[in-house]
């Protein structure tokens, strides 16, 4: 994430300071330490960390005069206090903000690249989410490890009860792990989804896939485009129409067809909607760190007096 931020800024001639989040500061600081290493002199790549002060810290970078830019990741209801706070001084802003990224399988996919329509389908994902290990990231042959604190894994659960209570069945998964540590969840797979439950519009931000069966290309495009935000969506089809049709309907700032990663240093990475604005990436990302100025040269014809 701080690479996506420091990289464009520094191209654009700019300094960064870099707020690390409390839960995982050791990255930010080891980039800092890096950086420095390579050459890039005291001062221009800063770190600040945080723990118990992170709105007083976060409220004095969006305030200070002598912050002209802001760029953050994090929840949409962040970004909005960040955004009021940095009004104070007219910064520039760019928002990367929650998602709740559709997953298409239309009936005419690649059965094998998409695991086939929602019965099939189903029936794949969860026999591959079964073979999943969930447990600390250094042990051999583990796939999945821990979400970042209890209140990640405490929104994860809510969600699969919710779903389970509104007629949802959880096919593999469902349950919190407590014998490997407090922020562990087993990944699970959920069928017979509606879009009254909170999965369908909220982002869960854990391990759980709902799917949800669909007629029409344009009831399962209405559906996708229910959700607030609108960061990414993923579709698999072969028929060029419907790939030009539903790639233009998808309320979202990217989208991947017959693929999920969209993800590269050369392309431009952002939402639309409630997932924010601006772009990370690509010549577009350096541009949200310029200015334009326009200077007009007028007497150059006639001798400067003195």
């Amino acid at each position: 994430m701080i690479t996506r931020k420091i990289g464009p800024a520094l191209a654009a001639g700019c300094t960064t300071v870099c707020k690390a989040p409390g839960e995982t500061p050791f990255t930010s600081l080891a980039l800092a330490e890096l950086a420095h290493r390579a050459g890039i002199p005291k001062g221009v790549v800063n770190v600040v960390t945080t723990h118990k002060n992170t709105p007083e810290v976060g409220e004095t970078l969006t305030t200070h005069p002598t912050v002209h830019k802001v760029s953050f990741t994090g929840s949409t209801g962040v970004g909005k206090l960040l955004m009021k706070q940095a009004s104070s001084t007219l910064k520039i802003l760019s928002m990367e903000l929650g998602g709740n990224a559709p997953f298409i399988v239309f009936d005419d996919a690649d059965v094998d690249a998409a695991k086939g329509v929602y019965d099939e389908f189903a029936e794949k994902l969860a026999a591959k989410v079964k073979d999943f290990k969930v447990g600390y990231g250094f042990d051999e042959g583990v796939t999945h490890g821990p979400l970042i604190h209890d209140r990640a894994v405490s929104k994860v659960d809510a969600h699969v009860k919710d779903a389970e209570q509104k007629g949802g069945k959880v096919v593999v998964g469902g349950q919190k792990l407590p014998n490997l540590g407090s922020n562990f969840y087993q990944p699970t797979v959920i069928t017979g989804m509606t879009k009254d439950m909170a999965i369908a519009s909220e982002e869960t931000f854990g391990p759980v896939a709902g799917l949800f069966p669909f007629e029409t290309e344009q009831e399962v495009v209405d559906l996708a485009n229910t959700a607030d935000v609108g960061l990414a969506g993923y579709f698999f089809s072969r028929d060029l129409e419907r790939i030009h049709r539903v790639s233009e309907a998808l309320e979202v700032g990217m989208v991947g067809v017959n693929t999920g990663l969209i993800s590269d240093a050369a392309a431009p990475f952002g939402g639309v909607k409630q997932s924010g604005f601006g772009k990370e990436g690509s010549r577009y990302g350096i541009e949200e760190y310029q200015h334009i100025k326009m200077i007009t040269y007028g007497g150059m014809g006639k001798p400067l007096q003195s």
